[in-house]
């Protein structure tokens, strides 16, 4: 990584990577863990639907915003140092999120907890870059690619525990405030994390950065706010003038890049099919992923009755299909390539248009046992494309620009999570007066086309490759 300066810790790394991994854990989850609870929390704050969609929303956009910006400031200031500031602030916004007495306080700390969640992650990946050697550097992506993981599908689970349990009558709060506890041992462990500095050849592109935030407020405020306040002229005047913010954000970018600067996003990669169509992807499916988690969750407490616990179990089925085809996928895409992740496409895509069959029957008698298959499939979707996609795009790469494209990826997926549940939120809402399950089947409906999209964008990946994906596979960031 040319660094100009490394602090060795006195400790092997490997007793540095569990406190890594506890802040990238706590991070992932955080984004998930909210889904089961937000029934009982629109229901304790007397929020309205906007309030749901930006409690998840909010975090990842701000999430994205920040990724790039945080990762050069812990080159510059020192990625411990930086790391061990986005745990505490972490703890502390958990905190305030768990004590929101209102809708406007919870989606602020909701704000603030994302831009934390990006100034940790990627210093994790960075320490762990400059840290481990040898054999040892792929065997710690891999196991912080399955600790990641399993904190995306898990995250419905333990939410929905925590609701049930209600530990000291805190409810849904709980779902924040456990994050307290877990940041606090974080920071007493972080003695065997080691110190380390990379050089700054360019300033920060605050302005790019404001350019983004404003670009994509510009989507998601009336995908957010429209459907609750009839759609006003505001709402399309600012979905009319996002694409010129947008677009100003990618000439200002190209503008850094003539004169030698850091871009937030680096527009040359572009040119490279593998990073254009990997993207693609990547953002189909996080669209697809984020929202359906949000929706099934509440379809199967709003809508049947199940409660968080029940609804959380349910998720079990998903997250065990998902491992069960992890393990063997980064084999797999070494082997086959692309087709591992076509594979992921179809079975997503047939997934969810297997539940939208499903859920309609349910609401003419049929078995929840019959949304089994459609949840394994899913599941097993999601598994087949999260790491594999990333490790076909950058093994595809030049080595020198893995970290930009590795970033750029982890923010637009990180957007594709904001979008995605804010987009499939104006189908969800607006359908919603001729019954949930109605709602819920459109919307299913909506996420397997964009499944359809994932697999129609492994088309244009490279052809299968035997060098480089497994390796480089974990380094995928949720």
């Amino acid at each position: 990584m040319n660094d100009t300066h490394t602090t060795p810790s006195s400790s092997s790394p490997w007793a540095a990577l569990p406190v890594l991994l506890a802040g990238a854990f706590m991070v992932v989850l955080d984004f998930f863990i909210v889904n089961v609870a937000l029934p009982t929390m629109q229901v304790d704050l007397h929020a309205g639907s906007s309030t749901l969609i930006w409690v998840v929303a909010g975090y990842g956009l701000s999430f994205a915003v920040c990724l790039v910006l945080a990762g050069r400031l812990g080159d510059e200031l020192g990625r411990r140092r930086l790391f061990l500031l986005g745990i505490g602030l972490f703890a502390a916004s958990s905190a305030a999120c768990g004590a929101a007495g209102d809708p406007v306080a919870l989606v602020a700390a909701r704000v603030v907890q994302g831009a934390a969640g990006a100034i940790v992650m990627p210093q994790v990946l960075s320490i762990i870059g400059t840290s481990f050697t040898g054999d040892d550097y792929p065997r710690a992506l891999s196991i912080y690619g399955v600790v990641l993981g399993l904190a995306a599908v898990g995250g419905q689970i333990i939410g929905g525990a925590l609701v049930a349990l209600d530990p000291a009558g805190l409810s849904w709060r709980a779902c924040f405030l456990i994050n307290v506890p877990v940041g606090l041992i974080a920071l007493a462990g972080r003695r065997p994390v080691p110190e380390s500095r990379a050089p700054i050849r360019a300033p920060l592109d605050l302005a790019g950065a404001g350019l983004l935030a404003v670009g994509l407020l510009a989507v998601l405020v009336p995908l957010s706010e429209g459907q609750s306040t009839g759609w006003p002229l505001w709402t399309w005047v600012s979905l009319a003038l996002s694409p010129a913010v947008l677009a100003a954000f990618a000439l200002r970018q190209s503008r850094v890049i003539r004169r030698g600067g850091i871009p937030l996003l680096d527009l040359r990669l572009f040119a490279q099919r593998a990073f254009s169509a990997g993207l693609l992807a990547q953002v189909a499916l996080a669209c697809a992923q984020a929202a359906f988690f949000v929706y099934l969750a509440l379809y199967l407490q709003q809508g049947r009755g199940m409660s968080a616990l029940a609804a959380g179990l349910l998720f079990t089925v998903l997250a065990v299909a998902y491992v069960a085809v992890s393990g063997p996928a980064p084999a797999l895409t070494a082997r086959f390539g692309r087709r591992v992740v076509a594979a992921g496409g179809v079975c997503l895509a047939g997934g969810l248009g297997l539940l939208a069959v499903v859920v309609a029957d349910i609401g003419r008698g049929g078995s929840w046992g019959e949304l089994v298959p459609g949840l394994m499939l899913v599941g097993a979707g999601i598994g087949l494309c999260y790491t594999p996609l990333t490790s076909i795009v950058l093994s595809r790469l030049d080595p020198n620009g893995a970290g930009a494209a590795s970033g750029a990826m982890t923010t637009v997926q990180q957007v594709g999570y904001a979008v995605g549940v804010a987009l499939t939120g104006v189908i969800f809402f607006a359908a919603r007066r001729h019954g949930i399950a109605h709602a819920f089947v459109l919307s299913l409906l909506e996420l397997a086309a964009l499944g359809a999209c994932v697999l129609l964008a492994t088309r244009l990946l490279p052809a299968p490759t035997r060098a480089g994906a497994p390796a480089l596979a974990s380094q995928t960031a949720t």
